[in-house]
């Protein structure tokens, strides 16, 4: 038996430290994954991936890799339902930015604070692509899933997985060369 056989064993009786384990080692990258795609709430529905791998951990059935492709098909289907639910109830946007007059920060927020400035750099960057060479991309890079998971995650052929990554890795190598401004 292997250490994850034996770790996702004791996740499926219901072990504490096995869910946090599996949790701490691959919500950063699923977190990483719904922010690229531009989850509204990235950390509630990363709750909501976990609540729905929870409930359905007693259907699974393999090693860790396909576990780890498992649970980014289930963040892939969260945010298509997200899309889906913003399409039909889209809201209204509301200005919370602070006012010019507040004093600046210094120390660990500022490093957070760029650290978000360059996500979103590579969340604009992203957003110039298709949503599906968007969704290869993310799913093969952030998930670290093969071309065949990708594609039965989005229910296409392998070749066609390849041209989008193809394709979306064209447009974003033209777009830093040409030192697109975003």
């Amino acid at each position: 038996m292997t250490p994850f056989d034996s770790l996702f064993a004791a996740a499926q009786e219901g072990a504490a430290w096995a869910w946090e384990r599996l949790y701490q080692d691959l919500s950063p990258a699923v977190r990483g994954y719904l922010v690229v795609l531009g989850a509204k709430d990235p950390d509630d529905l990363l709750g909501e991936v976990w609540l729905q791998v929870a409930r359905n951990v007693g259907t699974f059935s393999g090693d860790e890799a396909g576990f780890r492709s498992w649970v980014f098909v289930v963040a892939h289907h969260r945010v298509i339902d997200e899309r889906r639910r913003r399409t039909r109830r889209p809201e209204i946007p509301v200005d919370d930015s602070a006012p010019d007059d507040w004093p600046g920060t210094t120390g660990p927020a500022d490093d957070e604070a760029l650290a978000e400035v360059e996500t979103e750099r590579v969340v604009r960057l992203l957003a110039t692509l298709t949503a599906e060479q968007r969704d290869v991309l993310t799913l093969r890079i952030l998930g670290d899933l093969t071309v065949s998971e990708v594609a039965a995650a989005m229910g296409k052929t392998p070749e066609a997985v390849k041209a989008l990554q193809r394709r979306g890795l064209r447009r974003l190598e033209k777009m830093v060369r040409e030192g697109v401004p975003l």
